[in-house]
């Protein structure tokens, strides 16, 4: 009896134990969870309010120290414009202690700019300007670095330094220096030729790079290089997209020299189309010398434009953002044709007609039908759709399904098409696609083809546009993994088509939307100042000739550095 007796107590005891074991942690993690909101909200307020440019990190992903307390620090704060990192509770310390990047600000008294130096925390592959031996492999808050320029110094070196003179370092071409603004912002009168002068002592080959990036692109990679380009350069000259629009942030050209202003979009195509439109609107208020060159950054997945320009398809932190800036150093600049898509819905003569900016296609049939399907599920759940991978997988099962239904069948007997004002007579088609660029469908040289056929590259800057033809959904697949060619329906300056019945998916620039009848007008509207990426071919598997070059260059789908380091800046 005493043995049972003691053997259920042992058991309780033990079921006990387990049970605190098991719970405690539980309501821990639960605590946690409930605080956490509390504490961003708090920490939100306290970074409104503040003049760093504070994010907020629950794990840093190397040694950190605080620099303010100067103790070892695995979570906390970071100033995504001049570096500095604090623990939680030393935040408003670094506030009243430690100034960041002044945007504006005038030279000293002797005329000079000179380095603003931060403590700790310096990278590690950098090295001493006046001893030249590596920095940062001391596991102490110690060594300095210039915030401007980038320079590195060890703490002991710093007294002894042989020039504390800034020269912004090596991007000083594209960085807007605070002292330019200062001085912009005492003309009495702004005018171009002013801010000529003024740019004159920064040497002929100042190009500054205006950053406008999308954080609803490339899986919060958005996020990431706003930072990095806010740590290089001027944070004036760093847009976030999803704060500002690109009509207002592309007025700071207004106060730069005329054709001076590079534009760096971060972002997917349909970036690039806002910030296309948006330049537009500056020839409409009169700004055409302001008018700058733009280049890609890739995010996200299609990025067609990009690809087509040497951008690549996708950029996803493979190199660093000081060689992003490198080649758009060495960019070369060409124009391409931008196209204004018209579509009259019959029976609505009266009403005024949608009218839509077309760089890359416009397309009829089963791509956009897979394009309607996806859009309309990444609106109702956006958080799914994080990733590339996932993204091209949807595409397949839709595409999958549709082989199977055939939603677009007959197209041919629904819709009529002209080139240049001649009918084309239609074979049995299920899709028609109207090109700009010699990419399409996330890759695919849709135009070119394969086999011996000897058709030539398209050229973004001819004022014409290829039409092709695809037979259903398993046809745009035999195409894009190159076992199939397009009906090729001809090269024209001006498309019309008219869908004569029933509703029909359409997409312009991968913005889809359900049709019924109607006349739909593709003409030419401008050309856009583009940079174009004319690297040394890498990819054996393509090396088809560019369409913005001469036959002789070679296309690229990379962002490596050609290592050709003589070559002249391009300028305008």
């Amino acid at each position: 009896m005493e043995e049972s007796t003691e053997e259920l107590r042992e058991d309780w005891t033990l079921f006990i134990w387990t049970t605190v074991a098991v719970l405690v942690p539980v309501l821990i993690t639960l605590w946690c969870s409930f605080q956490r909101p509390k504490r961003k909200v708090q920490l939100k307020d306290l970074f409104r309010k503040s003049k760093h440019g504070w994010h907020y990190t629950d794990l840093f992903n190397k040694p950190t120290y605080c620099c303010v307390c100067s103790q070892p620090i695995l979570q906390g704060a970071f100033c995504d414009c001049c570096g500095i990192c604090a623990d939680e509770q030393c935040i408003q310390g670094a506030d009243r202690t430690l100034s960041c990047k002044e945007i504006m600000t005038q030279r000293q008294t002797d005329g000079r700019f000179y380095h603003q130096w931060v403590r700790g925390n310096v990278p590690l592959a950098s090295y001493c300007a006046q001893c030249k031996q590596q920095c940062g492999t001391q596991p102490k808050l110690c060594d300095y670095r210039c915030v401007w320029c980038q320079t590195t110094v060890h703490d002991d070196c710093l007294s002894s330094l042989n020039d504390d003179l800034c020269d912004l370092g090596e991007f000083r071409s594209v960085i807007i220096p605070p002292y330019y603004l200062y001085q912009v912002n005492k003309l009495r009168q702004r005018h171009p030729d002013e801010y000529s002068k003024l740019a004159a002592g920064f040497g002929s080959g100042w190009t500054p790079v205006l950053v406008l990036a999308n954080t609803r692109s490339g899986n919060n990679m958005g996020e990431v290089l706003l930072g990095e380009f806010r740590t290089l350069l001027n944070p004036v000259q760093v847009f976030d997209l999803s704060e500002l629009p690109p009509s207002k942030a592309l007025q700071l050209c207004t106060l730069l020299p005329p054709g001076s202003v590079h534009v760096l979009v971060c972002g997917g195509d349909g970036t690039v189309g806002w910030v296309l439109d948006a330049i537009d609107n500056m020839k409409l208020k009169g700004q055409d010398q302001f008018i700058p060159l733009v280049t890609i950054l890739p995010l996200g997945t299609g990025n067609d434009l990009a690809n087509s320009l040497g951008w690549g398809a996708g950029y996803a932190g493979e190199i660093p953002v000081e060689q992003v800036l490198r080649n758009v150093l060495e960019a070369e600049v060409v124009k391409m044709d931008r196209w204004k898509v018209q579509v009259v819905s019959k029976g609505n003569y009266f009403r005024k007609p949608k009218v839509l900016s077309m760089n890359n296609y416009f397309s009829v049939g089963p791509d956009a039908l897979m394009a309607l399907n996806f859009h309309a599920h990444r609106e109702k759940t956006p958080s799914f759709f994080s990733s590339r991978i996932i993204n091209k997988a949807v595409y397949f099962l839709y595409g999958t399904k549709d082989c199977l239904v055939q939603e677009c069948k007959d197209l041919d007997k629904r819709i009529e098409l002209e080139l240049d004002g001649e009918q084309v007579n239609l074979p049995s088609l299920e899709g028609i696609i109207v090109c700009n660029i010699g990419y399409w469908g996330g890759g695919c040289r849709l135009w070119e083809g394969m086999g011996d056929e000897p058709y030539p590259p398209t050229r973004v800057d001819d004022g014409l546009l290829e039409v092709v033809g695809v037979y259903g959904s398993f046809h745009c697949a035999q195409i894009q993994v190159k076992l199939a060619n397009p009906v090729r329906l001809g090269q024209a300056h001006t498309v019309r088509l008219v869908l004569k019945s029933s509703r029909m998916p359409m997409q312009v620039d991968g913005e889809p939307w359900a049709q019924g009848p109607c006349t739909i007008t593709i003409t030419h509207k401008t050309q856009a100042l583009m940079l174009y990426h004319s690297a040394e071919q890498t990819d054996d598997d393509d090396s088809s000739t560019s369409e913005c070059e001469e036959p002789s260059a070679e296309h690229t789908h990379d962002w490596q550095h050609t290592g050709n380091s003589d070559r002249d800046l391009v300028r305008l």
